[in-house]
C-alpha cells in the first residue's frame, strides 16, 4: 500500500522545502550581519570550488543541481565581486574553468563557521538518530527518483 496518506501541508517535499528555505534565510541574515555581501546561491558555488578548485561551469551545474544559465549568472556575479576568475581550459578552449581568488579563499573559514553554527541552531533538540534516519530517508527518495 502506498505511503502517501498525508495532508497537503505534511508532504515531505513541502516540509523539506520550508526547512531548506528557513536555513538559507537564516544563513543569509547571518552573512549580512557579519558584513559578508554574497548571496546563499553565490556561497553554494564557492562551497563547491572550496571542495575542488578549477571546476568547469558544467561541473558546477552538476554538483549544485542548477541549470547552465543560473551558473553562468552566478559565476558572472562572483567574477564582478572578484571572488572567482574564469580561465580557458588548456585541453579545450571552449571550456572555462572557474578558480577561486585569494579574496574568496579568505571567506571560506568565516562563512563555513557561520554555516555550521546555523545548522547547529536549526538542529537544536534533534537527536543524532533522528538526523541519521532523516538523511537515510531523503537519500532513498533521491535514489528512487534519479
Amino acid at each position: 500500500m502506498p505511503n502517501n496518506q498525508f495532508k497537503r501541508g505534511e508532504l515531505y517535499s513541502f516540509i523539506t522545502g520550508m526547512a531548506s528555505t528557513a536555513v538559507a534565510r537564516r544563513l543569509q541574515k547571518n552573512f549580512k550581519q557579519a558584513g559578508i555581501e554574497i548571496t546563499i546561491e553565490q556561497w553554494s558555488v564557492l562551497y563547491h570550488l572550496w571542495k575542488q578548485d578549477g571546476l568547469s561551469q558544467q561541473e558546477l551545474c552538476k554538483q549544485s543541481f542548477r541549470d547552465k544559465p543560473s551558473i553562468t549568472r552566478l559565476v558572472d556575479n562572483l567574477e564582478k565581486l572578484k571572488l572567482v576568475k574564469r580561465v580557458p581550459s588548456k585541453d579545450d578552449r571552449r571550456i572555462n574553468l572557474v578558480y577561486l581568488t585569494e579574496d574568496s579563499k579568505k571567506l571560506q573559514y568565516e562563512t563555513m563557521d557561520m554555516a555550521n553554527q546555523t545548522l547547529n541552531e536549526a538542529l537544536d533538540g534533534v537527536s543524532s538518530s533522528d538526523i541519521e534516519m532523516c538523511k537515510a530517508v531523503l537519500q532513498k527518495v533521491y535514489d528512487n527518483l534519479k
